[in-house]
């Protein structure tokens, strides 16, 4: 009576080794294991003390004929390459149709994808990309050549945001993450300070823990509030090196997003005194000001809204071009 063939299908994205139970069960008890010599979940195996029939790179169709022949003798388990074996188990099903008592064909995930598991493939994609061999372009790239892409992405991910389409949404944060997998590769080759992607989120994680003390320690605050209260205070600790309330806001950003960064910092600080001298002037920049000061005290975001209006007046002009008008003086 024919055996049994195993394909083992396993996650490069985990360290090799990492099985389910099953999948080591059947792996020791196995008449034959095979695999490819340079794979390192082979490696693994091996490690584990399991003999592995070593088969080199070769046409999926002449694996497919041996092992489903190997298995006519008892269990085989072929431990899938990283690349997945691509044309492998169509080439089995072929081989399997031609015998009257074929072997029964099983497929087994030995290990499974994490969650986040994908952003290892964006790090070994970029790194693809920035090494010799790969992309012209990406090679050429600077901090500095790439800060207009990031400021577009940037705007273009709230833009879908806003829209409310998740798919929109799902694509912009992808272009939007690109960035910061971008700059942080071409920063592992600074010549005295290089940083990776794992430093950059694990300053990440540093900050979350050390700002959320209500979770990861002992800290009471149960209410968002409480939350937000806490999180200035740790904030304000970690920043005591600013000379001034308003010191380390970003001058790139937008004008309004500005504004209410500034009005925000200083009544935090206790300096409303500022605004109230600034607004006093009465010029148009001092009304502008003004008015993003009264949006923030009742909750609202001037620079949001702006955007909102704005998209209602793109929307009554489009409406307008589809209905074959013109504005006055066009």
């Amino acid at each position: 009576m024919p055996g049994r063939l195993v394909l083992l299908v396993t996650t490069p994205r985990i360290a090799p080794g990492l099985l389910t139970r099953e999948a080591w069960t059947i792996l020791d008890q196995a008449y034959a294991v095979w695999g490819r010599p340079d794979e390192p979940q082979v490696a693994a195996v091996v490690e584990a003390g399991i003999d592995v029939q070593e088969r080199e790179e070769g046409h999926p169709a002449a694996l497919a004929r041996d092992l489903v022949a190997a298995a006519e003798a008892g269990d085989v388990v072929w431990v899938g390459s990283s690349d997945g074996d691509p044309g492998l188990s169509d080439a089995v099903a072929v081989e399997v149709t031609r015998l009257p008592e074929p072997p029964d064909v099983e497929l087994l995930i030995g290990s499974f994808d994490v969650p986040g598991a994908r952003l290892l493939d964006v790090v070994a994609v970029m790194d693809r990309l920035r090494s010799p061999g790969g992309c012209p372009w990406d090679a050429e790239q600077t901090h500095a050549s790439l800060v207009p892409y990031l400021l577009e992405e940037a705007h273009e991910a709230i833009e879908a945001i806003e829209s409310g389409d998740p798919v929109h949404m799902q694509e912009e944060l992808g272009d939007l993450l690109l960035q910061v997998a971008f700059q942080s590769r071409v920063a592992e080759e600074h010549p005295s300070e290089p940083f990776g992607i794992d430093d950059v989120a694990g300053g990440l994680v540093d900050k979350l823990v050390r700002r959320h003390p209500h979770v990861f320690a002992d800290v009471e605050a149960d209410t968002a509030e409480a939350v937000a209260t806490n999180w200035e205070s740790i904030k304000a600790a970690e920043k005591q090196h600013r000379m001034h309330p308003v010191e380390g806001v970003p001058q790139s950003l937008p004008a309004l997003a500005r504004a209410e960064k500034y009005v925000s910092r200083l009544h935090k600080a206790g300096r409303d005194d500022l605004v109230d001298a600034a607004v006093a002037t009465g010029d148009l920049g001092a009304e502008l000001l003004a008015v993003v000061r009264r949006a923030r005290a009742e909750g609202l975001d001037a620079e949001a809204a702006l955007r909102e209006t704005l998209r209602g007046l793109a929307a009554a002009s489009e409406a307008l071009a589809d209905e074959g008008g013109r504005a006055p003086g066009a």
